[in-house]
Formats: structure tokens, C-alpha cells, sequence
């Protein structure tokens, strides 16, 4: 593709001609974030917004993480005191919240503003003051939810919040509402994301980038997105109805007034299982891209991994009812539900299948970030196994509500998704600061980190088999539970002391750490084909793609595209399908808006826990806010 093939435009500078010095001295002139605070918070630099999710979403891993310490310590012996039944109740609700909702989620989506825009060879993600707001957003949803915390107020009925016992009824007080509100400030977070993850991949690909040449993690991203989509709203809805019958009065989830409080579980849960893979899915595609890169070869069945991917999204709306075969539905809709349990099973397992034989058939070269891949393989799996077995409804019934599931759900999700971030936090922190980090320390982490990890939930199977439910704040002595208690802590706590080494290994690499050069690994993709750190725009000239791993293809230089202007944040659009360049768009400029919008969306879900009366006080600040957002500035042509 030439400067020909985009439509020349009146007026402007051109990056045709113009020598590579020049040209990037234009565009860095261009896309930079401005200098100052009001620079900063109005930023819409994809990358800018993603470093910040990672510093928030990782400080909100370290509370969760610090919740889950003292709990396991107030565990580990019967009848400790440590903490009392209601900060306990808090601390449980707070720890699960944060993992799921402020930790994980924002994680893996944060990976993808970062790293799609890159993989896909385009300058900024799609709608970017919509992804500035989507951060303001989820950092006020979460700060709200601590600092409702520290204030008392800290949700108390755990990360699912049932009814009745987070109804007016049983619950009294602000704490439920603060649960209900703070799902609605990560959603809508996550839904705005999701929405720009998905036009980024579906129309800015570089030229040439075909459906069956996109990386596998872009491929992953974009069916998490779309599960996104589908799933979320569910659990708003759930949010909301909950709000609904705590302040207004509509007994929707009241038996007693015509409600129905199991309707309560499957709006939630319709949501929940797909969650797991919407934090597992992004996983896949990490694990997909550090396999290909440390075994040196393009992956083995790609095909199959991207219609396992999509087969997973799809299956994962199919399985809600897992979790609720305690709740006396009839038997006969309870075992379509063990069936589409079990038939996941076949695409992860074509995925694990997949993997091994990219490492089988190539020359793997063990660092850090395979490390944990390797990790991963051993703990999903084995969560994978009591997935199925709970999928069984008899055995499910037995262990309900037991420490056994409390042990299934860890090894999915730390092992199916924790695991594989940590190792592309290994692998990734090259681009994103030009540094390396410490290989011998990361070896250390990953050890302590697997070791800690199995200890901690490994025993947690069998003291469920014992009996031992979830959720209880002490124990009698004359239950036998005390002993394995104190192993579990003990394993918590060096999986505590692994993440505590990550952080020093982060903090120092990022300062004094090894220079990477721009692609350490000798990979493949595309965001390895800008320096490390990249530019505010990305890439000085669009490349042009010929190959699924374009580095490897073309070991002698891309192809690349001229035509566009450098005095405009100017894009390539392209075709769905085959990525053929159609039109130039204008990418949105800096814009402090997104900010003002979050704080008045923001607070208006905080008001609206006091009253109802919030929704129509907060719509004149939001509608101001939109309008200063929206208002034509500059020339027509820039908007």
C-alpha cells in the first residue's frame, strides 16, 4: 500500500516525503499528552489511560490481598478473635468484590487499551475520550467502595450479594446499597471499554490484517468484549432492582409481594459465569502470545484456538444454573445445565492441546513469563477437573457452599487467570517501560507464588469434604478443623510474601532495570514493531500486513502506508473482513470532559443511595457535561 491508495486531502501535511526525523518530531507534536495537571487529566492517549488501570487495579489487588491475609489469620485456629462476625462479614464481601470487580476485570481490560491498539498497528483505541471516562469511572467506583469501608459502611453479604438477606429486610443501614452501586460504577466502566475494544479491532487494523491474521489475544479481546456486551447488563439490571426495592419499595425480589428472590440468582448469575470468562478469555490470549514467542514457532492449530475462544464465549451464557442447583429447580432443566458444564470442557481442552504441541514442535526457551504458563497449565487444570465434578448435581449438593468450592473457584481463577497475568506482566513490561525485570527474581516469585498457591487451596478440598463451610468467621476445637487451617494460612501467607517480591521487582525494574531494547523476546507481533516504550502515536507510518506473525515474515522490514496528515490525529479505517484501507477518520483530541462527566455520573450513583431523587438532580450536571464533551471545537473538519 502506497500514499496513493488514501485519498489525498486538501490542505495539511502529509507524512509522504517527509524524512523519518521530521516526521516524528510532527507527530510527536501532535499526539502528546500536554504538560501540566489539566494535561494529565485530559489525556485520551491509550496507553496513558491503561498505565493508570494498572496502578489502580494492581493497588486494589494489594487491599484484597491484605483482606484475604487476616482473614486466613483469624482462621487458622479455632476460635480466634482476631476480628469480630462483622468486620469479618466486611472483609470477605470487600476481599471478593475487589478481586472480581476492581482487580481482575479492569486488569485484563486495561491489557487490551494497552496492547490492541499496538497489536492491530493503529495510533489510538477507538472512541478515546470514552475510554478516559471509562477509567474516571471505575476509580471512583472503587474508592467510594473503600472508603465506604474504612467508614463502616463496607458492604457485608458477600460478592453476590443474595436476596433476602441484602434486602431491606435482613439488611438495614447503607451496606447493600454501596454493594449495589459500586457494581454499577465498574460496569458501566466495563461496557464503555468493551464498546471500544471491539470498533479498534472490527475497523482501525493496519491494512493487510485480515480476520485470520489478527493475534490470538486481539482474537481473545475481542469475544471477551462482546461477552462484555452480553453479560453485563444482567448484573445492572440485578444492581439496580436491588436499589429499586430498598429505597422506592417495588418488592420485586419480596415472595411475599408477588416478587420472586430466585429471580434474584439468575439475573446474577446469568452475568456471573460468564465473568469468569470474561477474566479467563484475555488469559487465553496472554498465554497464547508468550507460547509463541519463548517457543520460537507460529502457534499449532490457530484455527481451532479462535474458534475455541468463540466457543467458549458462547457456552459461557449456557451455564448460570450451576450455581444454583441447590436452589430445588426441576431435575430435568438441571441436567441440561451438568451437560453445557461438561461440554466446555472440550474447547479449554483443545486450547491446553494446542499450546503443547506449539511448545512440542518448537525450541521453548524457559524465562519467567513461561514460567507461569507452565503454572497456569498445572493449576487450571486441575481446577478444571472439580469444575466438572461439581457440574455433577448429586456431588454438587454435598459439597454446596463448602470450603471445596471455595478451593474449585481459586484454582480457576487464580490459576486460570492470575497466573497467566503475572507471566505477561513479565513479558509485557519490556514495552511498556523499556526495562526488563529481574530474572532471577521473577523465578523466585513464580516459586514461592506456586508453592504458596497450593498450599493455600489446595487442602481447602479436603477440609470442604470434611464438612467445613464458607463464610463462617471461627470454628469450635472439637471439629479437627485446626490444624489444616493453620497450613492453609501458612500457604496464604508466602502467596502474600510472592506478591509482596513482584511489587519490589516491579518497582526497582521499572527505575534501575536492565535497558530491553525495543523487542527483547524476538517476537512476532506487531507491538513489538515500535520502540519500548512507543511513541504517544504508536507507529510513525502504518504498517502493512502480510502474515499472522508479521516480524517473522518480513525479518527485512514492514510495509508501511503513507498518506496520512501529521498536523491531524488522523487514523486508517478499514474494512471488516479483509482489512483493506477505506477511509481516514479523525482520532478525537485531549479532552478534560470525559473527567467532569465521570465525577457527575459518579456523583449521581452516590447520591442515589440517599435517595431517588438523585437520578433527576444529577441529569442537568450530566447533560452539562455531555454538551461540553460533544461541542463542536476548531475547524468542521476536525470534528
Amino acid at each position: 500500500m502506497t500514499s496513493a491508495d488514501l485519498a489525498p486531502e486538501p490542505g495539511g501535511v502529509l507524512d509522504t516525503g517527509l524524512a523519518d526525523d521530521a516526521l516524528h518530531s510532527e507527530l510527536s507534536r501532535t499526539w502528546r499528552t500536554k504538560r501540566g495537571v489539566i494535561g494529565a487529566l485530559s489525556s485520551v492517549d491509550h496507553k496513558v489511560i491503561a498505565r493508570r488501570y494498572f496502578i489502580t487495579a494492581f493497588m486494589f489487588l494489594c487491599l484484597g490481598g491484605l483482606s484475604a491475609v487476616v482473614m486466613r489469620l483469624q482462621l487458622s485456629g479455632p476460635e480466634r478473635s482476631l476480628v469480630g462476625p462483622d468486620l469479618y462479614n466486611q472483609l470477605f464481601t470487600m476481599h471478593g468484590v475487589t478481586m472480581m470487580f476492581l482487580f481482575a476485570v479492569p486488569m485484563v481490560q486495561a491489557a487490551g487499551i494497552y496492547l490492541v491498539p499496538l497489536m492491530v498497528g493503529t495510533r489510538n483505541i477507538a472512541f478515546p475520550r470514552l475510554n478516559a471516562f471509562s477509567y474516571w469511572v471505575y476509580l471512583s467506583g472503587g474508592v467510594f467502595a473503600w472508603v465506604s469501608f474504612v467508614l463502616n459502611m463496607g458492604p457485608d453479604v458477600g460478592w453476590f450479594a443474595y436476596v433476602p438477606l441484602s434486602g431491606p429486610e435482613f439488611s438495614p443501614g447503607k451496606r447493600s446499597d454501596v454493594w449495589a452501586q459500586m457494581i454499577t460504577y465498574t460496569e458501566v466502566s466495563s461496557l464503555a471499554v468493551a464498546v471500544a475494544t471491539i470498533v479498534t479491532i472490527l475497523k482501525q487494523r493496519a491494512p493487510g490484517m485480515s480476520l485470520d491474521r489478527m493475534p490470538l489475544f486481539v482474537w481473545a479481546m475481542l469475544v471477551t468484549s462482546f461477552v462484555v456486551v452480553f453479560a453485563m447488563p444482567a448484573v445492572m439490571i440485578t444492581s439496580t432492582f436491588l436499589i429499586l426495592d430498598r429505597l422506592v419499595g417495588t418488592h420485586i425480589f419480596n415472595p411475599a409481594e408477588g416478587g420472586d428472590a430466585i429471580l434474584f440468582q439468575h439475573l446474577f448469575w446469568f452475568f456471573g459465569h460468564p465473568e469468569v470468562y470474561i477474566i479467563f478469555l484475555p488469559a487465553t490470549g496472554m498465554v497464547s502470545s508468550i507460547i509463541v514467542a519463548f517457543a520460537r514457532r507460529p502457534v499449532f492449530g490457530y484455527l481451532a484456538l479462535v474458534l475455541s475462544l468463540i466457543a467458549v464465549g458462547f457456552l459461557s451464557f449456557g451455564l448460570w444454573v450451576h450455581h444454583m442447583f441447590a436452589t430445588g429447580l426441576p431435575k430435568l432443566g438441571a441436567s441440561f445445565f451438568t451437560a453445557s458444564s461438561m461440554l466446555i470442557a472440550i474447547p479449554n481442552g483443545l486450547q491446553i492441546f494446542c499450546w503443547l504441541a506449539t511448545l512440542m514442535g518448537g525450541r521453548p526457551v524457559i524465562r519467567t513469563p513461561l514460567l507461569f504458563v507452565l503454572g497456569f497449565f498445572f493449576i487450571f487444570v486441575a481446577g478444571g477437573l472439580t469444575g466438572v465434578m461439581l457440574a455433577s448435581v448429586p456431588l454438587d449438593l454435598q459439597v454446596h457452599d463448602s470450603y471445596f468450592v471455595v478451593a474449585h473457584f481459586h484454582y480457576v481463577l487464580i490459576g486460570g487467570s492470575v497466573f497467566p497475568m503475572l507471566g505477561a506482566a513479565y513479558f509485557w513490561f519490556p514495552k511498556i517501560t523499556g526495562r526488563r525485570m529481574s530474572e532471577r527474581l521473577g523465578q523466585w516469585h513464580f516459586w514461592l507464588a506456586f508453592i504458596g498457591f497450593n498450599a493455600a487451596f489446595f487442602p481447602m478440598h479436603i477440609v470442604g469434604l470434611w464438612g467445613m463451610p464458607r463464610r463462617v468467621y471461627t470454628y469450635p476445637a472439637d471439629v479437627g478443623w485446626g490444624d489444616i487451617n493453620l497450613f492453609i494460612t501458612t500457604g496464604a501467607v508466602i502467596l502474600f510474601l510472592s506478591f509482596v517480591l513482584f511489587a519490589f521487582n516491579l518497582g526497582r525494574s521499572a527505575t534501575v532495570g536492565e535497558l530491553a531494547g525495543d523487542n527483547p523476546w524476538a517476537a512476532g507481533t506487531l507491538e513489538w514493531a515500535t520502540a519500548s516504550p512507543p511513541p504517544s502515536y504508536n507507529f510513525a507510518r502504518i504498517p502493512v500486513v502480510g502474515h499472522a506473525e508479521p516480524l517473522w515474515a518480513e525479518r527485512d522490514g514492514l510495509s508501511v502506508a503513507s498518506g496520512l496528515r501529521v498536523d491531524a490525529r488522523e487514523l486508517v479505517i478499514s474494512t471488516v473482513a479483509e482489512a483493506h484501507a477505506d477511509v481516514r477518520e479523525k482520532s478525537a483530541a485531549p479532552s478534560i470532559w470525559p473527567l467532569f462527566a465521570a465525577a457527575a455520573v459518579g456523583g449521581t450513583f452516590l447520591y442515589s443511595i440517599f435517595t431517588p431523587w438523585a437520578v433527576v438532580w444529577g441529569a442537568p450536571p450530566i447533560a452539562v457535561a455531555l454538551i461540553g464533551w460533544f461541542w463542536p471545537k476548531g475547524e468542521p473538519e476536525d470534528e
